[in-house]
């Protein structure tokens, strides 16, 4: 009895660890004529592979700072690297002058504030962060 009464105690913790964690979604400017796109073309914008959207818009990716949970899970989720092998790579790529990385904001609000004003950035957020500035283009990781 003491064994079930522990397993439903961390299964009930894990379901609510769960729904505190951010539903992630990648936005862009309401009026960027993009209305979705692929995962591979996202994980091309943020890895510096592509600077423009597929119809023709320069992109402007905006990151959270490395402190926040959810640029870790946003990666993870993505490109299925850690932060570490992510810093890695644009510290090669930035020291050998291939690229820079995307542009850091401060908090999930700078991100959305700077996509609304850029009609070529991009960025990801929490699904409840979202108002009719910014446009919803691919869910990062979607809840049950």
């Amino acid at each position: 009895m003491k064994k079930i009464t522990h397993l439903l105690m961390s299964l009930t913790a894990i379901a609510l660890m769960r729904n505190a964690l951010a539903e992630l979604v990648v936005i862009v400017n309401a009026n960027s004529g993009i209305n979705k796109l692929s995962k591979t073309d996202i994980v091309n914008l943020y890895m510096g592979k592509s600077c423009k959207f597929p119809n023709g818009l320069m992109a402007l990716p905006i990151d959270l700072k490395n402190s926040d949970i959810e640029k870790a899970e946003f990666y993870s989720s993505l490109t299925g690297k850690d932060l570490p092998e992510i810093n890695s790579y644009w510290a090669r790529l930035h020291f050998s002058g291939f690229g820079s990385p995307p542009v850091q904001a401060g908090s999930m609000d700078d991100v959305l504030n700077i996509v609304s004003e850029n009609k070529g950035a991009i960025g990801y957020i929490d699904r409840k962060k979202i108002d009719k500035r910014v446009k919803l283009i691919y869910i990062v990781n979607p809840l049950p």
